[in-house]
C-alpha cells in the first residue's frame, strides 16, 4: 500500500495501528534504534534521550551555532561548493560537539554518515550494503571506546550524560548515537543546501535575511530532506476505505503529501510567504501543516534543533552574500530515494 495524499500520510503517521513492528534487537545482530521501535520500547528510550532536545536545551546551542556559521562563511572564497564548505560541516560540527567527539575525529564521521545514510535506501544495490554495514560496525566500535572514556571522566557533553543513565544498555546507547549522527546530520545538510538552491533559483534569498522562519518551513514543505517512510499495519486497519490486513506494509510518501493541492494551494510553487510568521510561537510547535518532521509518537526529536540550524545558516548566508548566484542551474543529487540531498552546490558568492 502506498499513501500519497496529505490526509492518508498523516493518518499513517498518527494512527497507532501502523508501526514498525521491529524487535529491539536480533540475536547476534545490532540493537535497533528507537526510531524503528513501537511502544513500550520506543516510549522508554525516546523519553531518556529527549531530555537533551527540549527547546530550552537547544536554545543554549544558539551562540555556538552562530559562531560556527560565521566561521564557515568567512572561510569561503568568491566561488564555493555550498555543500562541502557550508551545509555539510555546520551540522556535523554541531552534532559531534553535542556528543563530545574530539575535533580531530570530526572528519572520520563524514564517511560513516554517508555510508549509513546510503544504507537507508531500499534501492541500495546489494554490492553496497556491505559498506553501510561496515560503517555501522566501525561507528559503534568508535563510540564504545569513547563511551568507556566518558564514563571514567564525564564531561558536559550528551554522551557523558547518556552514559550515566542506568536504564540505557550499552547496545541501546550505541544505537542511539548512530541515529543521532544520521538523523541529526544528513537531514540538516539537505535542509540547508536545498534551501540555498531554491532561494537562489527563485531570487528570494533576501527573504531569509528578513525572517528565516517561514523560509525554513517552506523549504521543508517544498523539498523535504526525508521523502518517504515505511510503516506496517500492526493489526487490521483501513486507509482511504481500503482494508489493510495486519502485516500489510505501507509506504508513506512525505514528499507527495507536502505537494498535495488539498492541503497547499498551488503546491508546486516555492513561496515562503505562504507561512504566516505570526503563527510562530515560542514553543516552536509545528507552525505549518507540512509533514517533513512526521507526526505522532515518531515526530522528529531534533525538529527544534534542525529549524534553528536552518534559520541561522540561511539568514547568515543571505546577509553575508546577498548577491549569491548558482554556478550550475541543475546541480547533481545524491543517489538516495529516502534522503533527498544535493551531492554538491557550486555557487558564486559575489554578484
Amino acid at each position: 500500500m502506498v499513501a500519497t495524499s496529505h490526509e492518508h500520510v498523516s493518518a499513517v503517521l498518527r494512527d497507532a495501528r501502523f508501526g514498525h513492528g521491529a524487535a529491539p534487537g536480533e540475536p547476534g545482530g545490532p540493537q535497533v534504534s528507537f526510531l524503528r521501535l513501537d511502544p513500550p520500547d520506543h516510549t522508554r528510550l525516546r523519553a531518556l534521550v529527549s531530555r537533551a532536545f527540549t527547546p530550552r536545551m537547544v536554545e543554549r546551542l544558539r551562540p555556538r551555532i552562530e559562531a560556527i556559521t560565521a566561521e564557515l562563511i568567512g572561510a569561503m572564497g568568491e566561488e564555493a561548493d555550498l555543500v562541502a564548505e557550508f551545509a555539510y560541516p555546520l551540522p556535523v560540527m554541531v552534532i559531534t560537539e553535542m556528543l563530545g567527539v574530539p575535533p580531530e575525529d570530526h572528519e572520520r564521521f563524514r564517511g560513516w554518515s554517508e555510508a549509513l545514510a546510503r544504507g537507508l535506501d531500499p534501492l541500495l544495490p546489494s554490492g553496497q550494503a556491505g559498506t553501510s554495514q561496515r560503517a555501522g560496525l566501525e561507528f559503534r566500535a568508535y563510540f564504545r571506546e569513547l563511551l568507556a572514556e566518558r564514563r571514567k571522566r564525564p564531561g558536559e557533553d550528551l554522551l557523558s550524560a547518556l552514559g550515566q543513565v542506568e536504564e540505557l544498555t550499552e547496545a541501546e546507547l550505541l544505537a542511539t548515537c548512530v541515529l543521532l549522527l544520521v538523523a541529526g546530520h544528513e537531514t540538516t545538510v539537505n535542509l540547508i543546501a536545498n534551501g540555498v538552491l531554491h532561494l537562489a533559483r527563485h531570487g528570494l534569498l533576501h527573504l531569509a535575511s528578513e525572517d528565516p522562519r517561514p523560509v525554513v518551513e517552506e523549504v521543508l514543505r517544498y523539498d523535504p530532506p526525508v521523502q518517504l517512510t515505511a510503516r506496517t499495519a500492526l493489526r487490521d486497519a483501513e486507509l482511504g476505505g481500503l482494508p489493510l490486513p495486519a502485516g500489510t506494509p505501507v509506504l508513506a510518501l512525505v514528499g507527495s503529501a507536502n505537494r498535495d493541492p488539498a492541503a497547499f494551494p498551488d503546491p508546486d510553487r516555492f513561496d515562503p510567504r505562504r507561512f504566516d510568521p505570526r503563527r510562530f510561537t515560542s514553543d516552536r510547535g509545528d507552525p505549518g501543516r507540512h509533514l517533513a518532521f512526521g507526526l505522532g509518537i515518531h515526530f522528529c526529536l531534533g525538529a527544534t534543533l534542525a529549524r534553528m540550524e536552518g534559520e541561522i545558516a540561511l539568514r547568515a548566508l543571505a546577509k553575508a552574500a546577498p548577491g549569491l548566484k548558482l554556478a550550475e542551474e541543475a546541480p547533481p543529487y545524491k543517489e538516495n530515494v529516502v534522503l533527498r540531498g544535493l551531492a554538491g552546490l557550486p555557487v558564486r558568492l559575489s554578484a
